[in-house]
């Protein structure tokens, strides 16, 4: 089916769904960091073959995306003929996803944290806080604190909060402007361009202008400049920032629908229709999706 790109304003290939995809929880698993169940990367694979556009949609870095995600699709056969779009760090890097692996990245260095201070946090977390996470060295713009395996949860909660208030302390003294949460630290600007923002498994120090809805404007701009669009996009995730990604398609009068695989945190009212996939949750939730999709959308 074709028609006119609301975004590139040249005719189109209109796909019956498009994909926006967070990576961990839907995709990866939250425990292993992996991509567990195999049926996973099948009916992805099948969706891209089939001209559905993908977009995996992550706060994670480039490296991990391509040890864990990217070469798992090309080991499976990811064909030519598929659109696989990659955004890492919410939006601060992209590119795209081939058979032969992940293609040219691109940065957006105006949302980098300065230097300086992302070596003085990575060093706070080596020194005070290994026991219980470790450096993200493959972030590119801004800086990332994860949860060890070997870490049981209660000892890396108590370590994460404390890291985080540490964190904030020494950023506001080294003069960066920074949130985290309630509290505030402008820089001699009187700005805030960074904040603290805790996941269940991370905590990233990032520029305030990253977040799913950039990650997913930079996917549909890229689609669209590759003459694909969709009748419906569904987005897929397991926080409430997640969300996001649907709220910015809707925004642009696009036919939407978010897929929350982690609903007892709380399913947010919107004007769109939310999805969650009965008791199931993390990537069983998102495995169950996928082959729904290749059932009721492709008659597969």
């Amino acid at each position: 089916m074709t028609g006119e790109s609301a975004q590139s304003g040249h005719e189109a290939i209109i796909a019956p769904l498009g994909l926006l995809l967070d990576v961990d929880g839907p995709i990866a698993s939250p425990e292993s960091r992996t991509i567990a169940i195999p049926s996973i990367v099948d009916d992805l694979l099948t969706l891209a073959h089939a001209g559905v556009p993908v977009a995996f949609i992550t706060g994670r870095s480039d490296e991990f995306m391509r040890s864990q995600v990217v070469s798992r699709l090309v080991a499976a056969g990811l064909r030519d003929s598929a659109l696989v779009f990659g955004v890492f760090e919410k939006g601060g890097v992209w590119a795209p996803i081939t058979p032969a692996g992940l293609g040219a990245l691109e940065i957006d260095e105006s949302v980098a944290l300065p230097a300086p201070a992302r070596a003085a946090v990575e060093e706070l977390a080596r020194e005070h806080y290994g026991h219980a996470m470790f450096v993200d060295d493959g972030k590119r713009v801004m800086v990332s604190l994860e949860q060890r395996v070997d870490a049981p949860a209660e000892v890396y909660r108590a370590a994460q909060t404390a890291f985080q208030a540490a964190a904030f302390a020494l950023l506001g003294s080294l003069g960066v402007g920074i949130r985290y949460g309630t509290r505030v630290v402008a820089d001699a600007s009187g700005d805030t361009p960074f904040r603290i923002d805790p996941t269940i498994i991370s905590t990233d120090i990032e520029s305030v202008r990253l977040d799913k809805d950039r990650g997913a404007d930079r996917a549909l701009q890229w689609f669209a400049a590759h003459g694909v669009g969709a009748r419906r996009w569904y987005s897929v995730g397991d926080s409430r920032s997640d969300y996001l990604m649907a709220d910015h398609v809707h925004a642009r009068g696009i036919p939407v629908a978010h897929v929350d695989v982690r609903p007892a945190d709380g399913v947010l009212e919107r004007e769109y229709e939310v999805i969650v996939e009965g008791e199931l949750v993390h990537d069983h939730a998102g495995a169950a999706f996928l082959r729904r999709m290749v059932v009721e959308e492709l008659g597969l």
